[in-house]
């Protein structure tokens, strides 16, 4: 025990208080680093199934073709009416919120399709209020053989 000059017992220095502040301050920046990967997350699966969306009504809207016969072969014709009209189905039957933006077919063989939802974050919604707008497009090829 150390003693002061007037021989009252020196007190050592106390540090408990510093390392409560470092351990709330380390648990709060690792809940935020936690509830962020939970928004990216979330964010990364919503693009992935809205991917998921626009390939399915793609492939559904290049099964729309019109079969026709050119020099005694068959040949399969899509129109964009037809394309558009068969991507609406699949995305009214599975879109989960989800609309068409456009869907035509730039050849007569292939069926584009571009589909778009919005996004809100599951936690901090402080920072994404009006969510964010996705965007997905898809191509998809009919061919006979």
């Amino acid at each position: 025990m150390r003693l002061h000059r007037h021989g009252a017992p020196a007190r050592e220095p106390d540090d408990e208080g510093s390392v409560l502040l470092l351990t709330i301050g380390y648990a709060a920046l690792a809940l935020v680093a936690v509830l962020v990967c939970v928004d990216a997350t979330s964010l990364y699966l919503a693009q992935k199934r809205l991917d998921s969306l626009a390939d399915a009504a793609a492939l559904a809207a290049a099964d729309g073709f019109e079969l026709t016969i050119v020099d005694d072969e068959p040949v399969a014709v899509l129109t964009s009416a037809g394309v558009r009209a068969q991507a609406q189905l699949m995305v009214d039957e599975v879109g989960g919120g989800a609309t068409l933006v456009s869907a035509a077919t730039p050849d007569g063989v292939s069926a584009r399709v571009t589909v778009a939802a919005a996004w809100h974050p599951p936690v901090l919604t402080l920072f994404v209020s009006e969510g964010v707008g996705l965007e997905a497009t898809a191509t998809s090829r009919t061919a006979l053989r």
